[in-house]
C-alpha cells in the first residue's frame, strides 16, 4: 500500500476550487495518475483527519506549449474532487 503523500500530490487552490469549498464542501487535489477513488479517499481521510463522503476524479490532458520554434506538451495529470460530510472542514484551505 502506498503512502498518502504519494497519492495526494498537492491541493489545488483556484477560483473554482474556492467556490466549491464555500458552497458545497468540496476540495480539489492533484493526485497520482494511477490512483483510484478508494486510495484517494483513504489518503485524504488520513492526511487531514476528516470523513470523505464521495470522491470524483477526472483526467486532465496536457497543453501544447511553444518556445520559439520548438513545440512541446505539458504532462497529463489527474484531478480529484473530495466531498466531505457536513460539519467537516480541512484547515489547510481556510487561510486561502
Amino acid at each position: 500500500m502506498r503512502e498518502a503523500y504519494q497519492i495526494i500530490r498537492r491541493p489545488l487552490i483556484t477560483e473554482k476550487g474556492t467556490d466549491l469549498k464555500e458552497h458545497t464542501n468540496q476540495y480539489l487535489f492533484e493526485v497520482a495518475r494511477d490512483a483510484n477513488k478508494i486510495e484517494i479517499k483513504r489518503a485524504v481521510e488520513s492526511l487531514f483527519r476528516v470523513r470523505v463522503r464521495q470522491v470524483r476524479t477526472l483526467s486532465v490532458k496536457g497543453k501544447k506549449k511553444r518556445l520559439g520554434r520548438f513545440i512541446g506538451r505539458t504532462s497529463d495529470w489527474k484531478k480529484a474532487i473530495a466531498t466531505l460530510y457536513d460539519g467537516e472542514t480541512i484547515e489547510f484551505f481556510e487561510g486561502a
